[in-house]
């Protein structure tokens, strides 16, 4: 199964500032640039490549925390699973769209499969984290946003081995913000 990260990250690679916030996302880089053909960075392209979405319990709360209209759900019909250990009960605003996991993740990668999914978005810095530590992460893009934090949660934590990233294509936004798109290796 292709497990897809795509995710922005300050320029000194944090994800959310160290209250979880992450109210920097839409405050820098050219606010007023004109976009063109590019104004969701590829998003939208991204998600119909998806059919499934596996997430830490920290990114539902943050989604959960937008209080989103059903219109405004962004994932569409994937099917959007939320890991967490200690998480008894979803919120009211997504408990229709989200369904809970808490066992071993390979199985869970494993009876996607046979389900029949075929690409999996990961969200969350401990679940890319995890994924990436059970060599299951195929490719990322992560998008950075031109400014430095200085401190906050990061993207990347310990690593059991060294990753290499590579057949990397980048792309910068009028906006002033840059993609980099990776193949993920394990060798």
């Amino acid at each position: 199964m292709r497990c897809s990260v795509y995710i922005a990250t300050s320029v000194d690679g944090f994800i959310a500032r160290t209250d979880g916030s992450v109210d920097w996302l839409h405050t820098y880089g050219n606010q007023e640039a004109d976009m063109g053909d590019d104004a969701d960075m590829g998003f939208n392209n991204f998600l119909e490549s998806i059919d499934c979405m596996i997430m830490g319990r920290g990114s539902m709360e943050a989604i959960s925390g937008f209080n989103l209209s059903p219109e405004q759900w962004p994932y569409r019909d994937a099917r959007v699973i939320v890991l967490s250990k200690t998480l008894t009960e979803l919120p009211d605003n997504i408990k229709d769209h989200v369904e809970m996991y808490s066992g071993d993740v390979p199985e869970l990668i494993k009876t996607l499969e046979r389900e029949g999914y075929q690409h999996a978005y990961v969200d969350g810095g401990k679940t890319i984290q995890s994924f990436l530590n059970l060599k299951l992460i195929t490719d990322m893009s992560l998008t950075q946003i031109p400014v430095i934090l200085g401190e906050g949660i990061p993207l990347f934590g310990k690593t059991k081995q060294d990753i290499r990233l590579k057949k990397a294509l980048a792309k910068a936004f009028p906006n002033e913000l840059v993609q980099v798109h990776y193949e993920v290796s394990y060798a």
